[in-house]
């Protein structure tokens, strides 16, 4: 199962993550992300276009090693 990973640093908290993927992605109190599981195959497609659309380059989708 993928899952998305925020890179803590890079991210400017714009919630753009959010509004894309509310199924996985919550902001905290000052509107940085927190991923809240495994992104199901069903959310693969959305997670990689919140990827896609971060501003900051702050996500990526990584894939459990085979």
């Amino acid at each position: 199962m993928s899952h998305l990973r925020v890179d803590a640093i890079a991210c400017d908290g714009h919630g753009l993550c959010a509004d894309l993927l509310p199924e996985l992605v919550d902001l905290d109190e000052w509107g940085y992300p927190i991923v809240t599981g495994p992104v199901p195959r069903r959310l693969r497609r959305a997670a990689a276009a919140a990827v896609a659309a971060c501003p900051a380059l702050a996500l990526r989708l990584t894939e459990p090693p085979r």
